[in-house]
C-alpha cells in the first residue's frame, strides 16, 4: 500500500501487551497502515513473535518487558520512548488482565490485585505518555474496556472485573468450566469477536478518520450488550 494512502503513515503508536491476542492483532493492523509501533509485555517469546511477525509484513516495531503496575518502569520506559521517538501521537492501552469470582469467594488480595491490573495497568500509560500526546496533532488515546464496564452478570463472578472494566484475558473466559464458553449461541451475530475486529476499530479510533470522536464508547461485542442482561 503507497505510503500516502496509509491511514497512520508517520505516527507512533504505543500499544501495551502485544505479545498475543488483540494486542498483536493491534500491532500487525497498526504497522500495516504505516505507524511505527512501539509494544510492551512481560511475554517475552510472545512478544518477540509479534515483533518479527510485524517485520515480516514490512511494518516496523519495537518492544519493550515493562510490569505496566510498576510506576518506576512505566515513567522509564515512556522516557525511553520520548528519548527515541520524540513524538507519540497514539496510546493504544490494550493490556489488561482479571481474576474472576463470586463476591462470597473474592478475597480482597484478588480485589486488589484486580484494580492493580485492570486500572493502574491503563492510568500509569495514560499519565507517563500524556506529555508527548498532548504535543500530537490529533493525538489519540484508544482505552480497551468489556462490557462488564457496563452491565452486570448473573452468570460470571466479574464483581471486580466489572468494577475495573478491564479487558479479561482468553485463558480465564475460555476455560472449559467458564460461562463464556456457551456465550456464543446468545451473541446476537452468533459467535465470539475475534481480536482483528477489535483492532480494525481501534484503528479507526486512533487515526484521523475519527478526529470528531472523543469521549466516546464503541461497544464491539457483537450485540451482546445490547440485547443481555448478564
Amino acid at each position: 500500500m503507497p505510503a500516502s494512502n496509509q491511514r497512520l503513515a508517520g505516527k507512533t503508536a504505543v500499544i501495551t501487551g502485544t505479545a498475543s491476542g488483540q494486542g498483536r492483532a493491534a500491532a500487525l493492523t497498526f504497522a500495516s497502515e504505516g505507524a511505527f509501533v512501539v509494544g510492551c509485555d512481560m511475554d517475552d517469546d510472545g512478544a518477540a513473535a509479534t515483533v518479527a511477525a510485524v517485520t515480516e509484513t514490512g511494518g516496523r516495531m519495537s518492544s519493550s518487558r515493562v510490569d505496566l503496575t510498576d510506576e518506576a518502569a512505566v515513567a522509564a520506559w515512556a522516557a525511553d520512548v520520548a528519548a527515541e521517538h520524540g513524538q507519540v501521537h497514539i496510546l493504544y492501552a490494550n493490556a489488561a488482565v482479571t481474576r474472576f469470582a463470586p463476591v462470597e469467594q473474592l478475597t480482597f488480595a484478588d480485589w486488589k490485585w484486580n484494580i492493580d491490573h485492570e486500572m493502574d495497568v491503563v492510568f500509569l500509560p495514560v499519565k507517563y505518555f500524556w506529555p508527548q500526546l498532548i504535543q500530537a496533532h490529533n493525538g489519540a488515546i484508544v482505552l480497551v474496556g468489556s462490557t462488564a464496564g457496563v452491565t452486570g452478570s448473573m452468570t460470571n463472578g466479574r464483581l471486580a472485573h466489572t468494577a475495573t472494566k478491564g479487558a479479561a484475558t482468553e485463558g480465564n473466559l475460555l476455560a472449559p468450566d467458564h460461562p463464556m464458553r456457551t456465550i456464543a449461541g446468545s451473541i446476537p451475530l452468533g459467535r465470539i469477536g475475534a481480536p482483528e475486529e477489535v483492532a480494525k476499530c481501534a484503528l479507526f479510533l486512533a487515526s484521523d478518520e475519527a478526529s470528531y470522536v472523543t469521549g466516546t464508547n464503541l461497544m464491539v461485542d457483537g450485540g451482546w450488550s445490547a440485547v443481555l442482561p448478564g
